[in-house]
């Protein structure tokens, strides 16, 4: 790095805490693009697990802050307990992984940075048993697993986001200043969606994972097949059909990526029984 960049990364670092790329665009240091700069620095910077925890609870906040968490404590300990023992077949067993049910009729679940995973009662209700279940959770696991919104806040993120998040990590209090500042990525990020590479890699790691934890591996295929069965125009799905490929495609994807090699595992559980069971209350407020 030259002496230029070195002064214009220098005052960037104190700049950091108050403004985002955005705001320094137009800005000149050093005879540099200030704002160009600040992105380029935000986008090769790594951030830290304490840091991707905390941005994540504050992507968490905004997704809840529409729809809250269904009042039902039975169901969220239920998706707790499936989420968590997926998440611990995964190569970061020691996120503190959170699993919540959300009072929504739209079919859809979402995971953000850090370990928090949200899935809807409409999802809830498209699904047939603890497998696809588990298929789907371990879908939502791997995005985590794999930093997949994470890398792309970081893409587009703001310079003041990553120092803020590693400020409230270190002073340990929450910042509703960092919450406020990630409600416009968010919101931009899970309206548009992932690319279709990390959704893919999503569906294979989560069969992977769900057979890992002795689930039937079939479950998150059979899940897609079910949703295939939803009309594209239903409200309920439009946001999960707009933000993810085409469930033939995911199907597709899987079949070139299962082969017979999973074969051994399509008679792992199912769990239908308990499923149906504990998800009753959440059947029946359609009825």
């Amino acid at each position: 790095m030259n002496l230029r960049v070195m002064v214009a990364a220098a005052c960037l670092a104190g700049l950091a805490g108050c403004q985002g790329a955005q705001g320094l665009e137009g800005m000149q240091i050093a005879g540099l693009d200030v704002g160009a700069l600040s992105k380029n620095l935000s986008g090769l910077r790594e951030v830290q697990e304490p840091e991707e925890i905390e941005m994540g609870r504050g992507v968490a906040e905004t997704l809840l802050g529409a729809s809250p968490v269904a009042s039902d404590p039975e169901l969220q300990r239920y998706v707790n307990t499936v989420g968590r023992w997926v998440a611990q077949q995964s190569e970061r067993p020691g996120l503190p992984w959170r699993f919540a049910v959300n009072d929504s009729d739209v079919v859809n679940a979402a995971a953000t940075p850090g370990g928090n995973v949200i899935v809807t009662k409409g999802m809830l209700r498209a699904l047939r048993n603890e497998s696809e279940l588990a298929g789907v959770l371990g879908h939502e696991v791997a995005h985590v697993v794999r930093k997949h919104h994470l890398n792309a806040i970081r893409k587009g993120a703001f310079v003041g986001l990553l120092a803020q998040g590693a400020q409230v990590a270190t002073s340990g209090s929450r910042s509703e200043e960092l919450v406020n500042a990630l409600v416009g990525p968010t919101k931009e990020l899970y309206a548009r969606g992932l690319d279709k590479a990390d959704e893919y890699e999503a569906d294979r790691m989560g069969i992977v994972l769900a057979a890992r934890a002795g689930y039937d591996a079939w479950g998150l295929p059979n899940a897609i097949q079910t949703l295939a069965t939803i009309k594209p125009d239903d409200n309920a799905v439009q946001l999960l059909f707009k933000t993810h490929p085409s469930p033939s495609a995911r199907l597709e994807q899987l079949a070139d990526a299962m082969g017979s090699r999973f074969d051994a595992y399509a008679n792992g559980a199912q769990q239908a029984e308990r499923y149906i069971r504990v998800t009753a209350r959440v059947r029946l407020a359609l009825q």
